[in-house]
């Protein structure tokens, strides 16, 4: 369960950045952009949370909507702690089920059609998710994800994914994220609101986003936090202990997956010293010996980490715009 105490690598005066993300939120979304408010995709998680109170603070919880987009495999706590943190905050909570557009463009079944080439019994009553292994400290592993169903008795299946079908589970999956963008962006606009983003920067740095999708947004006001710096946000904001100690899920497999399992490999309470201390220029075994792991642990981290980032930076690049010089020179015709 995350820890809302920073490690020693990681300081923040939380009441500090509140003040000053409140003061840039106001100035931006009602100045620099000149929109009315804000519309925040809410999911129960403590990111979300953390900005939909961020918002509420800057612009007061009028000018704020919170969007609650559920689809059929969501889990009920999502939407259940998003509108009750909304509802303490006096801000307004707007339910759009998201399933039928889902299942107008097939993403239920053009996933199910790439699982069942792993798992042919795959059918009604079964689960699924995909992670990467647990060991990262224990071993260098590659980032090769698994396909885990569940079957309609409980029993939990596992088995390495080819590349095609990997492919085609995730971005059938993407759908998720993309049509939920849209609905932000309908409701920003019917509004004249801003769509603030939820991104913390452990998910924009290493690519646990979706292009166009919950990466698609106007401001994005947590994107140079760490997770655990989130939480002491989130402590700070008074955010329910139920959101604040709720396990990080992506929310996004019908089998239910953490964001560790599923694509961080570590606890945040690790990762995000081990990331930070490797900032500040320390060795690793500095690092190592600061938060309690052997040096060729920290090692394996490190390098893990490289490998998200170089692996993901398509997701980050600009559009290609050509009225501007290519980095060789090259310019359109």
């Amino acid at each position: 369960m995350p820890s809302a105490e920073a490690p020693p690598l990681l300081v923040i005066d939380a009441a500090e950045e509140v003040t000053r993300l409140s003061r840039l939120l106001h100035d931006d979304v009602l100045g620099r952009l000149r929109r009315r408010g804000a519309v925040v995709g809410c999911s129960g998680g403590v990111d979300s949370s953390v900005v939909l109170a961020l918002c509420a603070r800057a612009l007061g919880p009028d000018r704020v909507v919170a969007l609650l987009l559920p689809e059929r495999e969501s889990s009920p706590d999502s939407l259940t702690l998003a509108r009750s943190w909304a509802g303490q905050l006096g801000v307004e909570a707007v339910v759009e089920d998201i399933t039928p557009a889902l299942e107008a463009a097939g993403c239920y079944r053009r996933r199910d059609e790439a699982i069942v080439q792993v798992f042919p019994d795959f059918g009604p009553g079964w689960k699924s998710k995909i992670t990467l292994p647990t060991d990262l400290l224990a071993q260098d592993t590659l980032n090769v994800f698994s396909l885990t169903v569940v079957d309609p008795d409980g029993a939990e299946h596992s088995r390495r994914m080819p590349p095609d079908a990997f492919a085609q589970v995730v971005a059938a999956s993407n759908f998720k994220q993309r049509t939920r963008m849209a609905y932000l962006y309908y409701h920003g606009e019917l509004r004249s609101f801003a769509v603030v983003g939820t991104a913390n920067r452990d998910e924009h740095d290493l690519g646990f986003f979706v292009k166009y999708g919950d990466g698609g947004v106007d401001v994005a006001p947590i994107v140079h936090l760490h997770k655990v710096e989130i939480y002491r946000l989130a402590e700070a904001l008074d955010v329910p202990s139920d959101i604040r100690q709720r396990t990080p899920t992506s929310d996004t497999y019908s089998a239910g997956s953490t964001q560790e399992e599923f694509f961080f490999r570590l606890p945040f309470e690790l990762l995000d010293p081990i990331w930070a201390g490797d900032e500040r220029g320390l060795s690793a075994a500095e690092i190592a010996r600061a938060v309690g792991l052997e040096t060729p642990q920290v090692e394996r981290v490190l390098r893990d980490l490289s490998r998200k980032r170089r692996t993901t930076a398509y997701l980050r690049a600009p559009v290609i715009d050509y009225r501007q010089p290519a980095p060789d020179g090259r310019t359109a015709p």
